[in-house]
């Protein structure tokens, strides 16, 4: 570390983010490493180091021989300040070389909000921020991530993508550089050739025209390249790569626990969802493997708290079963089970009970729609007897403390769907005071409402938007509604929400928009600190481009989308089908109860999806 970073680190808010150096981070020789790996997430350390899919990779590349991946976050303003003002470029944590030193800059993609970001830290480290201005075969920029199911507005920074899920492609994605790297091949034969690679994208490969309209005229492939990218996914989760030895944060974070990845996919088919239909088809892991994963990662780590994470955890099959084991070895030592992700249609009290006799935590639900007309409309498929038995059960059972979230905004929404949720709230009011066991404290919700945002490869992707003033109004309705008291109510603000609906449904048009953005100051988007909707707008404005085209319009059914090359394994026809089916508030069962022929089975080599 230099002299100067040791000099400014005492000025700044927690630098313990700034300097590496944690247990069992991974250094090597660099006499041994051909291929050198930047793994940037484009958020802050805490936020990053709790992210699962990056501690799976970084563990995958460090393993892989001649090959050294170390982490990058994005700086706070104060620390970037700093680095400004005595010219240190943006560096990684374990070996404090700077980024720019880096054969590929791999970025993960999570939220919309944090794209400005992906330009500050290239800006930060002193590389292009446009694709086509980075010409050798160094600095090579990719991309994953969910956000990665709609590449276009970073189609300008972003060389190449890597759809779906990484631990076979990222692999695969090295292996090709390093031998292009030993060929001496240049940037655009590289690209041509990792364009070869099953679930690559590469942006400058396909050409994106419009009608006068502003809608899409057409994609056209080059280069040889597909018409359509399919994403990849892992087909055995029992022998897919899971690290238990992962580095401990010197600092808090804010999953500051070990996270056991139950299965990937879901079996429910929540219209509003992007994660249930980008993550399909469900493939879990077994007990075994799942308990020999859990008791050598809190021996590792020293955690006194495991969540058990999926989607959907409660649809784990064998979710008692695997419990009853964790809890052999976590209760005499006092550590804590925590299951994120309950479902109110089949929430066991028998099973709440057993995980949390170490320490008892709230229970959070989401019922997303206040009706049963709405909440059919979005297939949520629970009802208001299974919501208000689950909180029986809950407060018989002793908790005192819910967490319930709502949606505004939905398609076909209305005022008394939204006094719908005023009216569910009252009733689970009523319910405690009919079953709760612990009185001595009073009950406390915690209500929160979201702005819908219509993302792709939903059957809610054609659908406007609602207005950020019409989502206001419905806001104001509710809480005019909401009369019982211990009800904590926040929601949303309309302007980060509007701005995540154009990102998510963007072309390559908002490239302009993003630098512009990116000029004007805007970063750290998804933070309150610094979000700054005016600087967005008036780079909307100077780069002439509504950012309604891409919220309150909608699309037609017959329109080109911006992420149409992209295949993520669920056909058009079945999201056409449930947006249909939106409109007549009728549901369509789990993948369990029956198959609703959305695609995915093509996906799995066993033809089935199902865990």
């Amino acid at each position: 570390m230099t002299d100067t970073l040791h000099r400014i680190l005492p000025q700044v808010q927690k630098p313990a983010r700034y300097v590496g150096g944690e247990y069992n981070q991974i250094v090597k020789d660099k006499k041994n490493v051909d291929v050198r790996v930047a793994f940037c997430f484009p958020d802050t350390y805490e936020i990053g180091m709790s992210n699962i899919g990056m501690r799976i990779l970084y563990g995958l590349m460090n393993e892989m021989p001649g090959v050294w991946c170390e982490r990058v976050f994005a700086p706070w303003g104060d620390m970037e300040a700093e680095m400004r003002k005595h010219a240190i470029p943006l560096y990684a944590l374990e070996s404090h070389d700077p980024v720019k030193a880096f054969d590929l800059i791999a970025f993960t993609i999570g939220y919309e909000m944090s794209y400005t970001n992906i330009l500050n830290m290239l800006e930060l480290s002193c590389v292009p921020l446009l694709a086509r201005e980075r010409e050798g075969l160094e600095n090579i920029v990719f991309a994953g991530g969910v956000c990665a199911v709609n590449p276009e507005p970073l189609a300008d920074f972003i060389d190449f993508f890597s759809l779906g899920e990484g631990e076979e492609i990222t692999k695969e994605i090295i292996e090709c550089y390093r031998q292009a790297k030993k060929d001496g091949c240049t940037k655009q034969e590289f690209l041509l050739r990792v364009s070869k690679i099953d679930g690559v994208y590469v942006p400058s490969f396909y050409e994106h025209t419009y009608n006068e309209d502003g809608t899409l005229a057409a994609i056209t492939p080059k280069n040889g390249a597909p018409a359509r990218v399919r994403k990849r996914i892992i087909q055995d989760m029992d022998k897919s790569y899971f690290p238990t030895k992962t580095i401990v944060p010197s600092t808090e974070i804010v999953h500051d626990r070990t996270n056991l990845e139950l299965f990937r996919g879901c079996i429910r088919s929540c219209r509003f969802c992007q994660a249930g239909f980008c993550y399909r088809p469900v493939r879990a892991k077994s007990v075994d493997t799942l308990c020999r994963q859990a008791i050598e990662s809190l021996e590792d780590s020293g955690n006194s708290e495991m969540t058990l994470a999926s989607l959907s955890t409660s649809d784990y099959r064998k979710l008692p079963e695997l419990a009853d084991k964790l809890l052999d070895y976590c209760e005499p030592r006092k550590i804590n089970l925590s299951l994120p992700s309950l479902r109110a249609d089949n929430f066991s009290r028998d099973l709440m009970l057993r995980v949390q006799k170490v320490r008892k935590s709230g229970l959070t639900f989401a019922p997303e729609a206040g009706s049963q007309r709405l909440r059919d409309a979005i297939n949520k498929n629970v009802t208001e007897r299974e919501i208000l038995e689950t909180c029986a059960t809950a407060f018989s059972g002793g908790w005192n403390s819910v967490k319930l979230y709502f949606m505004l905004g939905l398609p076909t929404e209305t005022d008394e769907d939204v006094a719908a949720i005023a009216e569910l709230v009252n009733k689970i009011v009523y319910c405690w005071r009919q079953n709760a066991t612990n009185k001595k404290r009073r009950l406390s919700i915690n209500l929160a409402t979201a702005f819908f945002v219509p993302k792709p490869f939903t059957p809610f992707q054609w659908e406007k938007q609602t207005s950020p003033e019409e989502y206001l109004r419905r806001v104001h309705l509710l809480q005019s509604c909401l009369t019982a008291r211990g009800v904590d109510y926040r929601y949303h603000e309309s302007d980060l929400s509007r701005l995540e609906a154009v990102l998510a449904r963007g072309d390559r048009r908002l490239s302009k928009v993003l630098l512009r953005a990116h000029e004007l100051g805007c970063k750290l988007d998804g933070w309150d600190e610094y979000f700054r909707y005016d600087l967005w707008m008036q780079a909307f404005s100077d780069c002439g481009v509504d950012p309604e085209f891409y919220t309150t319009r909608g699309f037609a059914e017959d329109e080109i989308l911006p992420w149409q090359t992209i295949d993520i394994g669920v056909s058009r026809d079945f999201f056409l089908r449930e947006r249909a089916l939106a409109y007549q508030s009728v549901t369509t069962p789990d993948c369990r109860t029956k198959c609703a022929g959305c695609g995915a089975r093509s996906l799995s080599e066993r033809g089935v999806c199902d865990e």
